[in-house]
């Protein structure tokens, strides 16, 4: 496996290649660049690696910067001593992202989530890794989302529902575990799913169609919607969006 890692402090950069080499002696770390501008040049002259180890605070500005000065078409983990660019990071070739100072532990289940990826699709899959990672026309496979002073990522198939709650975004998953997601409103997240499998129920709910349990008619032609997991207040659909809200259903 041929490794890029980009960083701009050497002694961070010289753990990283140890670090590597002692998860697995078949990583090969092809180069080190220290800046966007070296970063660029590399990439431009060279073949793709396998994998890039991105910081984002570099000595001439943010790696996001790369992105746009070159196409990268392999996966990227990005490393950084912040949580503020984690959102951002995501809408780029991202597997994962790693808080500074990075332990063995999580590096080593960084490389392992990025072969396991690799494997997937290798073993059967039409489609590329690479160009899974850069088809920005399709929805969203995974929401970003904080528990507690921690952040993972949970597949969009395993979302139950999305909710708004005092300005801020929530979801609950098929396990009825509920995590702060990294959206501002429900608006921008909605543009982001499948509209085949979720739907907006109201301003405050956005529904996975497999987790509904049934539906029943109320006065005025509106529509209460009950779900396999608990909620804790009735998810009601408009006398203006039910007979959507039935199409849809029925298409899904």
């Amino acid at each position: 496996m041929k490794v890029l890692i980009v960083e701009d402090e050497r002694p961070a950069s010289e753990n990283l290649v140890e670090e590597l080499q002692a998860i697995d002696d078949n990583i090969n770390v092809v180069a080190g660049c220290n800046s966007v501008d070296e970063t660029v040049r590399w990439l431009n002259r060279n073949p793709q690696p396998d994998l890039i180890l991105m910081d984002i605070q570099l000595s001439d500005g943010l790696s996001f910067n790369i992105f746009k000065a070159c196409e990268i078409t392999c996966p990227v983990i990005f490393t950084t001593a912040y949580d503020k660019y984690l959102s951002q990071a995501f809408e780029y070739s991202s597997i994962d992202y790693l808080l500074k100072p990075i332990s063995q532990d999580k590096l080593k289940n960084a490389i392992r989530k990025y072969k396991n990826l690799q494997s997937h699709f290798t073993a059967g899959s039409h489609v590329s890794l690479p160009d899974y990672l850069n088809n920005h026309d399709r929805k969203r496979s995974r929401i970003l989302v904080r528990k507690g002073v921690e952040f993972q990522a949970v597949r969009v198939e395993d979302a139950a529902y999305f909710f708004t709650e005092h300005k801020l975004i929530f979801l609950v998953d098929k396990e009825n575990r509920k995590y702060m997601a990294e959206k501002s409103n429900l608006s921008e997240l909605e543009e982001e799913l499948d509209k085949n499998i979720f739907y907006r129920a109201n301003r405050k709910f956005i529904i996975n169609a497999n987790y509904i349990k049934r539906f029943k008619p109320l006065e005025r032609s509106k529509i209460s919607v009950e779900l396999i997991l608990p909620v804790n207040e009735e998810i009601i659909i408009s006398q203006e969006n039910a007979a959507s809200f039935k199409k849809w259903i029925g298409e899904s």
